[in-house]
């Protein structure tokens, strides 16, 4: 197993929280989902089932609600999931042992690839509403963006991974670490998964660590937000560019960037990174 395996938080987690913020936002009776390998979607995080048929189920691409969901990369709703027409009823089984009648599915598309699926379900006479599919688009949404940051960050750790410079190439290089070392804290702060964060602030300091050894015993203390803003700065992001890469308001960057010039002793944003650069407090 490689280091960047063991890097990356599994991304059922990830799915199992939005099912839990589905149910209770919605108060649906029945919201499950699973992640897709190549063109089966694999069932596993279930809310609200009362029986095992649905869990570890296999759904083929273009079969089914979800492997036709799959297929298109589009959402899909049935009102009545034993009479509809527009998709095939391989499933027919687990379905009716859970009492399902209404059923919304939600791909989850990172790129051109659906990644997971996402579903609301009702039992008897009720039906979904465009609230809860609303709130099931939301949380859709949310998990294809946390896998798309997953997915650069494993990227980025790969290249780190097999960068071997040599001399003739070192400053080069050393440029793009820092490039990839401020992307990094800024899909940090982008990020919802709070395990995530941590892992990829512990990325950045080994980082940093690397290129420049451990910080100087005089450093100023600065905040991960005044650094987050500095190693933009660094980049040449204006305070507007540097709000939109860390999520966060030009006058919030305007503030850390103003506090850490002052701790640093510093006049200018340049000085501000001259001197965290020299303090080992950047790449």
């Amino acid at each position: 197993m490689t280091a960047t395996t063991l890097l990356r938080p599994r991304d059922s987690d990830a799915l199992r929280a939005e099912i839990r913020w589905v149910a209770e936002k919605a108060g649906v009776p029945v919201v499950f989902g699973g992640e897709v390998f190549q063109d089966t979607l694999l069932i596993s995080e279930l809310h609200g089932t009362t029986t095992n048929g649905l869990r570890g189920l296999p759904v083929v691409r273009a079969y089914g609600l979800g492997g036709r969901v799959i297929d298109t990369k589009r959402p899909a709703v049935v009102s009545d999931y034993r009479s509809a027409s527009t998709i095939t009823h391989d499933y027919d089984g687990p379905v009716a042992g859970e009492g399902i009648r209404s059923v919304a599915a939600i791909p989850v598309v990172v790129g051109e690839c659906s990644r997971a699926v996402l579903y609301a379900a009702t039992r008897g006479g009720f039906t979904l509403g465009d609230r809860i599919t609303d709130l099931i688009l939301q949380a859709g949404r949310r998990l294809a963006a946390e896998i798309h940051i997953r997915d650069e960050v494993d990227r980025r750790v790969r290249l780190l991974e097999l960068t071997a410079p040599s001399p003739d190439t070192a400053p080069a290089v050393a440029e793009e670490l820092r490039a990839i070392h401020a992307d990094l804290r800024g899909m940090a702060c982008s990020t919802a998964d709070d395990e995530l964060r941590i892992r990829l602030h512990d990325i950045c300091a080994r980082l940093g660590r690397t290129l420049v050894g451990e910080p100087s015993p005089d450093a100023p203390a600065l905040s991960r937000r005044e650094l987050d803003v500095l190693a933009q700065i660094a980049l040449g992001c204006t305070n507007h560019e540097a709000a939109q890469r860390l999520s966060i308001g030009p006058e919030t960057v305007k503030s850390y960037l103003r506090n850490s010039m002052v701790k640093l002793g510093a006049r200018t944003r340049h000085e501000a990174v001259a001197l965290a650069r020299r303090y080992g407090l950047l790449p």
